[in-house]
């Protein structure tokens, strides 16, 4: 067995060292570095910032914040977390293992994968330094609705440029990935034996090339009618406010997908390998991607369902909504069909993808209710709302990159975690989430709005419950910090290049850690085959 230090030497004598290998980075693992790390920092000043908003929360009346610095930091939680934290942590994630599973030496274009990045941490500091302008941050929720966004102060701009600068980010990044899988994959892997982490992420640096555009151009016709005399969302000019609401649905239904799809794609990395057996319904999995994401940009309406529209339209956008439950369900069934009757075993990775499953399925369902027109204006703005996109989100984004953070790690420093608290950072989590977030479903039926600091007396006790699971929840995630600094620290004990007994695509074909240059000469036919084969892609 090798010792822990030659462990850690495969190929990397050849890099850079100090801060000039960060600045300058173009090796895909470096740049996935950055971007986890920017995620994960993002993700705990985003979880302080909600844990601000359930302190106030806690019991009625004005307890720590004036009610406009309580709307800043509710805008700015939801900014950060959807722009700063999740999409990033995607893209990282992409990084790091597309051109590993597919067998490509680095990201198609290296340098412009380093602009990337970069002009992610001066987009935060926007955000951020808008708390200290006068007027303080935008205050207006995240989706920046006029006339709010309108009349805001300086710290309104300076979310437009930050959004304008992470736009950016996402466009660079999805065409990166997008000529990286077109066009760098092994000899004899075709599309349709890709792992459907690269079908996902390929699926969705497609939509946010389609869809980041149209934010730009919303914000920044928002940007003009503040400052140039426009009246595009000004109705005292002749605008209309309902205008940017349906620009920013437009963006804004692809992006719950842009958020979600990825997580399907790792999802559906990890089932099959702790459960030991192919992927259910491989293609049927591709073709349920692809049709989400066409649906997904047809569907903006339903956000908009109490804002007013003829009984048709809502009908149009309320099935269609529906309609997006049927590819979403071939996915549960296929996850369910390949764990059935299956050799699985619980590791942390696996219990975190399970986790996932029943999580989102509950607030899938929760959406499919919101779908209903003359539901949805009954629950428009309430914390039922807040509670349904939060098991979207939380459960479904956060729960998948806690898998692929656990499922991947042995890959990244070339140390094993500690599965037990790996798997004690699961189960608390899976507690503390549900603690704080399934009340909000009784306090949205029985009326509570959403984005108010003080609420009325009967909403107490749920909001109490919900505030002491955020605080748990927040503490279990300061864990997982000190799990992953523990694994890079060396953790316990070398990892080999094939930790996981049913890891059959090619990240696994070499050692751990990842050396810093990999698939310089692309995997031979018969290793893509081999993997191919056990994978069920491919006939004997």
């Amino acid at each position: 067995m090798t010792t822990a230090t030659e462990h850690l030497n495969h190929g990397h004598d050849a890099m850079d060292h100090g801060w000039r290998r960060w600045l300058y980075a173009t090796n895909h693992k470096d740049i996935g570095t950055l971007y986890l790390f920017f995620a994960l920092a993002m993700f705990f000043v985003g979880g302080f910032m909600a844990l601000c908003i359930r302190a106030e929360l806690f019991q009625p009346g004005l307890q720590y914040w004036q009610p406009e610095f309580f709307n800043q930091l509710t805008t700015l939680h939801g900014i950060i977390m959807v722009f700063g934290a999740i999409m990033p942590a995607f893209t990282g994630l992409a990084n790091w293992m597309l051109p590993l599973m597919l067998g490509a030496p680095d990201m198609a274009f290296a340098r412009m994968n380093n602009w990337s990045f970069w002009l992610l941490p001066p987009a935060a500091a926007l955000l951020l330094i808008s708390l200290l302008v006068p007027g303080g941050a935008a205050g207006g929720g995240w989706t920046l609705y006029p006339p709010l966004s309108i009349q805001s102060g300086m710290g309104m701009d300076l979310a437009i440029f930050s959004i304008h600068l992470l736009g950016l980010s996402s466009i660079m990044g999805s065409i990166n990935i997008i000529t990286t899988v077109l066009n760098m994959r092994a000899p004899g892997m075709p599309l349709l034996k890709m792992p459907l982490f690269a079908w996902t992420s390929l699926v969705t640096a497609y939509l946010l090339i389609a869809v980041a555009p149209v934010l730009a151009g919303a914000v920044t016709m928002l940007l003009t009618d503040r400052h140039f005399g426009t009246h595009f969302f000004k109705a005292a000019g002749g605008g209309d406010p309902v205008l940017f609401q349906h620009i920013f649905w437009f963006f804004g239904h692809p992006e719950v997908y842009i958020m979600a799809l990825p997580a399907f794609g790792i999802v559906s990395q990890i089932i099959p390998v702790f459960a030991r057996k192919p992927l259910f319904g491989y293609v049927s999995m591709v073709y349920a991607t692809c049709s989400i994401a066409i649906l997904s940009f047809m569907v903006w309406g339903h956000h908009m369902f109490a804002v007013g529209m003829p009984a048709t339209a809502q009908l149009f956008f309320m099935f269609l909504t529906m309609l997006i439950a049927v590819p979403t369900g071939v996915k549960v069934f296929n996850w369910i069909a390949t764990m059935w009757q299956s050799s699985m075993t619980f590791e942390t990775p696996m219990l975190f993808a399970i986790g996932f499953v029943c999580l989102f399925t509950v607030g899938g369902f929760s959406g499919l209710i919101l779908s209903i027109a003359p539901v949805d204006t009954q629950m428009q703005d309430t914390y039922y709302v807040v509670a349904h996109f939060h098991y979207v989100l939380v459960a479904g984004a956060l729960f998948s990159l806690f898998a692929a953070a656990y499922y991947w790690l042995p890959k990244w420093t070339g140390f094993m975690y500690h599965e037990g608290r790996g798997k004690f950072h699961f189960w608390w989590s899976m507690l503390w989430f549900n603690v704080t977030f399934f009340p909000m479903h009784f306090l949205g039926l029985a009326g509570m709005p959403r984005r108010i600091p003080d609420y009325a007396l009967q909403f107490t006790d749920f909001n109490a419950i919900a505030s002491v699971g955020a605080i748990c929840f927040g503490l279990g995630q300061v864990f997982f910090l000190f799990n992953v600094i523990h694994t890079i620290r060396g953790g316990v004990g070398p990892a080999p290049s094939r930790p996981w007994e049913g890891g059959n695509t090619l990240e696994w074909e070499v050692p751990s850690p990842a050396p810093h240059h990999t698939w310089e000469t692309p995997p031979d036919l018969a290793t893509v085959q081999r993997g191919l084969r056990a994978q069920g892609l491919e006939n004997d």
